[in-house]
């Protein structure tokens, strides 16, 4: 039993974790809630890995690179995928909500006790700057992501610039990011644990019959999530990567799964970074540069999430958008999808951002937030989707993909 248990693989074994666990949380209903520190060990394992994982990805990713010239070239493609998939991602969810008019005759009212999240106090100017750490020891202490990846690509770059004097800390970069690697899959061994624990909270706690006043919300929600799934990102793997869409899921489907369950990018970047290296032939550079930047700047599920509740609020309120309400909606989401942390929850700061813009009152995310969990997960499903989807089309346009391992698409 022990043998089979981990010779069979790790999606596998959380696709099983994922229906037990939807029968158990029926089953236990609220007293699933006594299983979910199972869940939050999991999550806090996985969350002890992320900053190091980050900082010794990114740092030996882009000395592998060896060439700052080229730094340039691969962050620039990388970045120009990312905003070009958010901006499509808003687009659709803009557009399905105006098709079917979630928010149309619902009438809102705050539920008793609820808090609303407000806005960040913050300017552009303020944002941009503290994208640069006073203190990068304490943002690493913090958990705060992009002052973490702006210093690791600066301390990168100041280790290409070195040259020989700074090989010897490249090494030790590289052994850091090995290290964190092996990490990473001792860890992974707990996922189907947590994961059973979750899903069996979630159902507990939810049941079906709270889907049914929002059923409409959730359905657009999986859908638009379901048509970047389908479409927008096979398209890119297909036209821009030249690769098999088959053989991209095959090797990315413990990612997926990881992601779905526990509705945080961060929680699975290890294994998405994984699943790119192993199982779809990216080069370590490309992979760890490329996913470590996606899991905090690539939201394209958020983009289309907070597109889609900026006209349920709307809509439920009745308030008429102009042409230039659907503008802002687009940027501010785009924008809003990229300072998103790539956490459980995130995306309800970003939607008071993108509400407080056109207008909508902001009691529409005390009414949205009690299914915020189970909308996360297939946003989160996507975001993850979409880190691996950029990292193979870049590897593929630099060179630096093996397509006979790509191809092979072996199991973690």
């Amino acid at each position: 039993m022990i043998k089979y248990w981990f010779t069979t693989a790790l999606w596998k074994r959380v696709v099983l974790a994922l229906i037990l666990g939807v029968f158990a949380g029926v089953l236990l209903g609220d007293n699933a809630q006594s299983i979910k520190w199972i869940g939050d060990l999991f999550i806090r394992s996985i969350k002890m890995l992320v900053v190091p994982l980050i900082f010794f990805s990114l740092v030996s990713g882009i000395t592998a690179i060896g060439d700052i010239g080229k730094l340039g070239s691969v962050g620039g493609k990388a970045i120009g995928l990312f905003l070009f998939t958010a901006a499509i991602s808003v687009t659709l969810g803009m557009t399905l909500a105006q098709l079917v008019q979630p928010g149309a005759g619902l009438i809102i009212s705050l539920p008793e006790g609820s808090e609303i999240p407000v806005p960040p106090d913050q300017s552009v100017i303020d944002m941009i700057v503290n994208l640069v750490p006073d203190n990068p020891v304490m943002a690493m202490a913090q958990g705060s992501i992009l002052p973490v990846i702006v210093f690791a690509v600066l301390f990168g770059i100041s280790i290409l610039a070195t040259g020989s004097e700074g090989a010897p800390l490249a090494r030790a970069m590289d052994a850091g990011s090995a290290v964190m690697q092996k990490m990473t899959m001792i860890v992974m061994e707990l996922t189907p644990f947590g994961v059973f624990a979750l899903i069996a909270w979630v159902a507990g706690t939810f049941g079906f019959e709270a889907l049914l006043p929002l059923g409409k919300l959730v359905m657009l929600n999986y859908l638009g999530c379901g048509v970047i799934l389908v479409i927008v990102y096979p398209l890119i793997i297909r036209f821009v990567a030249r690769l098999s869409v088959v053989d991209f899921y095959r090797g990315i489907i413990d990612a997926q799964a990881i992601a779905f369950s526990t509705a945080s990018s961060n929680a699975a970047l290890p294994v998405t970074l994984r699943c790119v290296e192993r199982n779809l032939g990216v080069s370590n550079s490309i992979a760890s540069f490329t996913v470590a930047l996606g899991a905090t700047i690539n939201m394209n599920g958020t983009a289309m999430y907070l597109g889609v509740i900026a006209l349920f609020g709307a809509q439920a309120y009745g308030i008429e958008l102009t042409w230039i309400s659907y503008v802002l909606i687009a940027l501010t989401s785009t924008l809003g999808a990229i300072g998103a942390a790539g956490v459980p929850g995130s995306g309800l700061v970003m939607m008071s951002l993108v509400l407080s813009s056109i207008g909508v009152p902001l009691e529409t995310i005390a009414f949205v937030a009690g299914i915020n969990h189970l909308l996360d997960m297939m946003r989160t499903m996507t975001n993850v989707t979409g880190d691996a989807t950029v990292a193979v089309a870049v590897g593929r346009m630099a060179g630096e993909i093996d397509v006979e391992e790509y191809r092979s698409a072996d199991d973690i």
